[in-house]
């Protein structure tokens, strides 16, 4: 029975096998090179909070493997760029990509499987990012704070910010936690009408959600009235509330408050939740932007890394000069990117295109010189 013609064409060739080769050698060594770089700043911060709160080795050892997968997904690009150029530099200072031209092998055809490989690699580094590295981030926040800092993660500011069913928001700050009944300790509400205006601050001395309300114990009301005066309500043994959030959700939201250690769905989770102010809305709709078009930096350092590439280099110092040169692109690359996502950021209706922007920039410089190249 013969093969299909689909399967045919996706099986590879010697070439694309001795083109992937010749990168996977140079690429795995940028990969673990930018991993150490990356990791000794981890390991001395991890040194210095070990050393003030005198943890044990394990937790530094365990927290420390938790923050590996973050470190490589932001490598895996800068990684295949070093791969690209020393795999490009040697094939090209060898004459080996001018012996492919002379042989009938057009210039793409030569880098296809190289640009097929950044591809790939970007939608692995999705994969990563989206699925790995937000439970590697929530171990890792386990640790450090339970057993290096000893602390609970309502030990920090809680503040959530929700909508009231008549207009206005509800400002609702705890100061501690019970895990096991779920109940927030020493609450206070601070309630504002649509125009901003301070209505009413309620202080509790416990909040239990139960059946999708909170049930505030030993309770203190004061109301602010429109002529300026302040009416204290008699003590309350309990009232129900809307906080806006299960504990649940409070914890996971505290847990993972950096948008940057959260998934996609989560980020769009608390978006379409309403719990955010303007600015933290801004804020996150800009990374849940950024987070879909970083990963497919895999595939424009590869572009742009070919055509640098092609060059001889006579004598021992082309690794240096492909890691200079990587670092270098890499450097403009990340400030292009910091630019335009304080752009995004700023204006929220072009978050999207700025946060592609840096993609599509080196994608039409790749493709110029990749042009240039194959005329050559």
């Amino acid at each position: 029975m013969s093969e299909p013609a689909v399967l045919r064409r996706l099986r590879l060739t010697i070439l694309d096998r001795y083109m992937l080769v010749e990168l996977a050698g140079p690429a795995a060594f940028g990969l673990s090179a930018f991993t150490m770089i990356f990791a000794a700043t981890q390991i001395l911060a991890i040194g210095r909070e070990l050393a003030d709160t005198h943890a044990p080795l394990w937790a530094a050892i365990e927290a420390f493997i938790w923050q590996l997968p973050s470190v490589v997904v932001l490598v895996i690009p800068m990684a295949l760029l070093l791969g690209t150029l020393l795999a490009i530099q040697r094939l090209s200072g060898d004459s080996e990509i001018m012996a492919m031209k002379a042989g009938g092998i057009t210039f793409i055809r030569i880098i296809a499987p190289v640009l097929a490989a950044g591809l790939v690699l970007s939608f692995v580094t999705l994969f990563l990012q989206e699925e790995i590295v937000p439970y590697a981030q929530s171990q890792f926040t386990r640790i450090q704070d339970d057993v290096i800092n000893h602390s609970s993660v309502f030990n920090r500011d809680l503040t959530v910010a929700a909508p009231l069913p008549g207009g206005g928001r509800q400002i609702t700050m705890a100061l501690g936690y019970e895990p096991h009944t779920q109940a927030l300790l020493h609450v206070t509400l601070v309630q504002y009408d649509r125009h901003g205006v301070q209505t009413r601050v309620v202080f509790a001395d416990r909040a239990v959600f139960l059946a999708d309300r909170w049930t505030l114990d030993d309770v203190s009301t004061y109301a602010f009235n429109p002529d300026g005066t302040v009416t204290v309500a008699p003590k309350t043994p309990t009232l129900q509330v809307e906080i806006g959030e299960s504990p649940t959700e409070i914890v996971k939201r505290i847990q993972l408050d950096n948008p940057e250690d959260m998934s996609r769905a989560q980020i769009a989770e608390i978006i379409r939740s309403g719990q955010l102010t303007q600015d933290e809305l801004r804020k996150y709709v800009a990374t849940y932007q950024e987070k879909l078009a970083r990963p497919f930096a895999c595939f424009v350092f590869t572009l742009i890394a070919i055509p640098f590439g092609i060059r001889s280099v006579r004598g021992g110092g082309s690794t240096s000069i492909g890691f200079g040169l990587a670092v270098a692109l890499i450097f403009v690359y990340y400030v292009v990117s910091t630019i335009f996502s304080y752009i995004g950021e700023a204006m929220l209706p072009l978050a999207a295109p700025a946060a592609w922007m840096p993609n599509l920039i080196f994608t039409y410089i790749g493709v110029a010189r990749l042009r240039k190249a194959a005329s050559v």
